[in-house]
């Protein structure tokens, strides 16, 4: 018949196609691989660096982080948010999934207090005692930033009191501030989700997690007074404070709060000028608390680390003094630099009468695409280009749970270029492009009247994550080791 020939012309013509796309698309993956394998290659050429081994100080505090996943967990059933999820304080189970929700379907990171211990315990019997894929580990920004600094091999001092069987999840090198054990570690409930992943109509952008916690320990910063004597004989070069999140929401009475973020400051402003000194963000939502921030600690740091919703929260406290519960989980560098720059400027121009008052001189912003380290010139802060990408390769490591990068579980989201300005018309706006045999990207500003040096480097993003909590801890200890 007639029409044969024609569908026979159609199915060539169909299969030619088809083989061609194929044909391209591999030609596309292998370009991409053979670019991800380049820029691996030459980040592991700058991370590769010779330091002298250093003392490093951290707190304060620790718990045991229980990792579930989270959609499993929160199984999710109709009604569970209403119209919207919702972000807020968390006192019933109701709560729970409307603050889960909230970050979930934003791929934030977020890290939440309960007042309801009875709920909480409920919720930490439950992750134990179902058919689910948990784990326990070592928790808390400052264990986590000290065992990291261990394995860089720094000295490191940690002002924190633990359990004996906690206690083993850290290296005996590591000196605690209180040798003594306590019966019960604080918790931390980890509900981890990947990228993709659904819970009822959400879906989430990226891979993160959200935390829920009703420590006793920690808020109070308990462990503080146990680094006062032990400093002076110890002489650190980096002083690490971490950890303050776990005082937002907290139910404290009139006033304790200010007393013991005083305290911080007094022991901050105890240090020589030779100890410099790093303040590790958090996830903040109460505006009391970040007031309190930005008069007794951070005008006493000479660094700030954050990831991109931190950063958000900040700078948005710092120009309106309102707060952001969830920001753009993968935003463009552009937008991350005026944040930074702004940030930078507001800070150093606080209102702080005090002799003891440093300058911040340094900035380091992580987040899922790429890394950001921003330092003043005249500052004491070394090898901003190696530390950009030492973080970039610990994001990777850590996420993916391996010590070794395969180019083949690796992606890059960020661009081959992108804009230092979020218009052309700024002043010292460029195009950067970044290239796979110099993959981190370093230029010269001025700021407020001071000079700076901005690098930047992309993350070779983990396909599969294993975890996402403690990333940024890691990350943070793991770029501040090679400047110091």
């Amino acid at each position: 018949m007639p029409s044969f020939p024609y569908f026979s012309v159609l199915t060539t013509f169909g299969v030619f196609c088809a083989l061609f796309a194929i044909i391209l698309q591999g030609f596309f993956a292998s370009q991409d691989l053979k670019r991800i394998t380049e820029i691996l290659t030459n980040l592991l050429i700058l991370e590769n660096l010779d330091v002298v081994s250093q003392r490093v100080a951290v707190g304060y505090g620790s718990c045991k982080d229980l990792y579930v996943p989270g959609t499993q967990f929160l199984n999710y059933t109709i009604g569970q948010c209403r119209e919207e999820c919702m972000g807020g304080e968390i006192f019933s189970r109701r709560d729970l999934f409307e603050n889960f929700g909230y970050f979930f379907q934003r791929g934030a990171a977020a890290e939440r207090y309960t007042s309801n211990k009875s709920l909480f315990d409920e919720l930490i019997r439950g992750a134990s005692e179902n058919n689910l894929d948990t784990k326990w580990s070592l928790g808390g920004n400052a264990p986590v930033m000290a065992k990291r600094f261990h394995l860089e091999g720094a000295q490191v001092l940690l002002a924190a009191q633990m359990s004996s069987d906690l206690r083993k999840s850290i290296p005996k090198e590591i000196l605690l501030s209180l040798s003594s054990s306590i019966e019960q570690d604080d918790i931390h409930l980890i509900l981890e989700y990947r990228s993709g992943e659904k819970w009822g109509p959400l879906r989430a952008p990226r891979a993160n997690r959200f935390i829920l916690h009703n420590d006793q320990n920690n808020p109070t910063l308990s462990v503080l007074e146990s680094l006062d004597p032990l400093l002076d004989d110890f002489k650190p070069r980096l002083f690490v404070v971490s950890g303050l999140q776990m005082m937002d929401n907290y139910p404290f009475a009139n006033g304790v709060r200010a007393k013991r973020l005083a305290k911080v400051r007094k022991q901050v402003a105890s240090l020589p000028n030779e100890t410099l000194v790093h303040f590790e963000m958090a996830s903040y939502v109460e505006i009391e608390l970040i007031d309190q921030l930005l008069k007794y600690v951070i005008p006493y740091c000479d660094s700030v680390g954050m990831n991109e919703q931190e950063l958000e929260n900040l700078q948005r406290f710092l120009s309106t003094r309102t707060v952001s519960l969830a920001a753009d989980s993968n935003p463009r560098v552009a937008k991350t630099l005026r944040q930074m720059r702004e940030v930078f400027s507001a800070i150093r121009t606080l209102p702080v009468n005090d002799p003891h008052r440093r300058e911040l001189t340094r900035i380091h912003v992580h987040t899922l695409a790429y890394q950001a380290i921003l330092i003043a010139n005249a500052s004491e802060w070394k090898n901003p280009i190696n530390a950009v990408a030492k973080a970039a390769l610990t994001a990777h490591r850590h996420v993916c749970g391996t010590s070794h990068i395969n180019p083949d579980l690796a992606s890059l989201i960020l661009d081959d270029s992108f804009a230092t300005t979020m218009t052309p018309n700024e002043p010292g706006s460029r195009r950067i492009k970044i290239h796979s045999t110099e993959p981190v990207s370093c230029w010269k500003e001025e700021i407020s009247g001071t000079e700076v040096k901005i690098c930047v480097a992309p993350v070779l993003v983990c396909k599969s994550a294993r975890q996402t909590a403690g990333a940024g801890d890691n990350i943070s200890a793991a770029g501040l080791i090679l400047q110091i």
